[in-house]
């Protein structure tokens, strides 16, 4: 007669440890997002340098780029919808991706402020050692880009509302604030484009015109991101994607777009109106 002892019950090597390292799946997006990353900035770089053909490279990448991360995102949307595999560790593992990202992102346009500074708080002999230089006539602070503030941060509000409608349970509302937020996004990038096109100087206008139009262009580009990522979010709202338990897409969306509102305030009061 013979007996069977185990020392650990199953659940001690297949619950939390194996929960706490789980992947989903094995994706080989991650790493052809990376080099299709690195070709698109490759034949951007050909392209300044005036290579021949190096438009064709630029958006091929481009298109590849895109290709990737969409077949990307849709598997985790896929996995997380429709197959419920992301449970709270694997949810704890994107949030914590997503917070990294926002980090870096805060890095990037700190490079953009270290530089503003450097060349406002003590001004260079080749501009006169003058801020701004001379020459240049400078934005109103008060017009355009107070307006843009104003909307931004309406939008800020509008996207918390939509957050806290879905965790009550009322997905009307929150789809109804959700595309206010999208419209008031629209609106702040016709309102830039508008700023741009009547701006007296250009990005080729001394160091200011440089950090100005870098800062400000980059920032425009991160709400156009941030638009398609409420886009989505909007649509995935409509098709009952999101609970009011499990809604991790819209929570990176509004944390992205609290993050794109948070550097716009530090770009009107530093470059706009300290800066002018």
């Amino acid at each position: 007669m013979s007996t069977v002892t185990h020392s650990k019950p199953i659940s001690k090597f297949y619950g939390s440890t194996y929960e706490m390292n789980h992947l989903v799946s094995v994706s080989p997006w991650p790493l052809l997002t990376s080099f299709t990353t690195l070709a698109l900035v490759t034949s951007l770089t050909l392209f300044m340098h005036g290579y021949k053909y190096s438009v064709f490279f630029f958006f091929f990448s481009l298109f590849s780029v895109l290709l990737c991360m969409g077949i990307w995102w849709r598997d985790v949307i896929r996995e997380g919808t429709f197959e419920g595999n992301h449970s709270t560790k694997v949810q704890l593992g994107l949030k914590l991706g997503m917070i990294l990202f926002i980090i870096s992102e805060i890095m990037f346009f700190f490079a953009f402020f270290w530089a503003f500074f450097h060349s406002s708080i003590s001004p260079a002999i080749e501009i006169a050692m003058n801020w701004p230089p001379i020459g240049i006539d400078i934005l109103n602070p008060f017009a355009i880009p107070l307006l843009n503030t104003v909307i931004l941060l309406s939008s800020g509000a509008s996207v918390t509302w939509s957050h806290h409608a879905i965790l009550e349970g009322s997905f009307f509302d929150s789809t109804v604030s959700l595309l206010f937020t999208i419209i008031l996004a629209i609106i702040f990038t016709a309102c830039q484009y508008f700023e741009y096109i009547n701006s007296s100087f250009t990005i080729a206008d001394s160091v200011y015109g440089s950090c100005f139009f870098m800062a400000t262009g980059f920032h425009g580009f991160h709400v156009f991101v941030g638009t398609c990522f409420l886009s989505v979010c909007l649509v995935r709202l409509i098709f009952d994607h999101f609970t009011s338990q499990h809604h991790l897409g819209f929570e990176a969306a509004a944390w992205y777009w609290h993050f794109v509102d948070v550097v716009w305030l530090g770009l009107f009061i530093t470059v706009y109106w300290w800066g002018g």
